[in-house]
């Protein structure tokens, strides 16, 4: 949530039509120890989450962020969404960690790609952190204004994310999928 929501902030920021989505079976964020996670179904409002995280434990949550990311979030958006669910097609969709973005080509897969419809699925392999949140953010912007200033994007593509994995220290991984 935290590198995607960064991510979505920023895109928003910048004037581009962006939508965010989770891929799990719910909401995991961390809670007052690993084995203790604080889990919540999508869809659950971010001001709900923040007003119970904030009830329950309100030094904790402030002390590792989690309530600074959710205030940043519910000036975002509403409620995390789960992208299983999503029935809109996307130009282009961008990850931030490899495990989603295999369950997003899965997901692409399972839909048979009977539409016909090219989708670029592009991840930046981003650390999950506030910092690495927030460069991987740039890396991911970078990537959105040369793709937004291609002409071609299809013939273009593979030559914008070398451009882009020649500037910046995050893993890139790209494919083509479809809808």
């Amino acid at each position: 949530m935290n590198r995607s929501m960064e991510a979505h902030y920023q895109l928003k920021k910048q004037g581009y039509n962006i939508e965010s989505f989770g891929t799990g079976s719910a909401v995991r964020l961390p809670g007052p120890t690993a084995t203790q996670p604080k889990i919540f179904h999508f869809g659950t409002a971010y001001n709900q989450i923040y007003d119970e995280l904030k009830t329950q434990d309100k030094a904790l949550y402030t002390r590792n962020g989690l309530l600074m990311m959710l205030d940043r979030n519910r000036d975002v958006k509403m409620a995390p969404q789960r992208f299983h669910d999503e029935p809109r097609f996307f130009d282009v969709i961008f990850t931030c960690e490899e495990r989603v973005f295999d369950a997003v080509c899965e997901e692409l897969l399972n839909r048979a790609g009977v539409n016909s419809k090219p989708v670029h699925v592009i991840n930046v392999d981003i650390e999950d952190n506030h910092r690495e949140a927030t460069l991987g953010a740039k890396t991911i912007l970078e990537l959105a204004w040369q793709i937004d200033a291609s002409k071609d994007l299809e013939r273009d593509m593979d030559r914008i994310i070398e451009d882009v994995q020649n500037k910046v220290s995050h893993k890139l991984l790209y494919t083509v999928a479809f809808y």
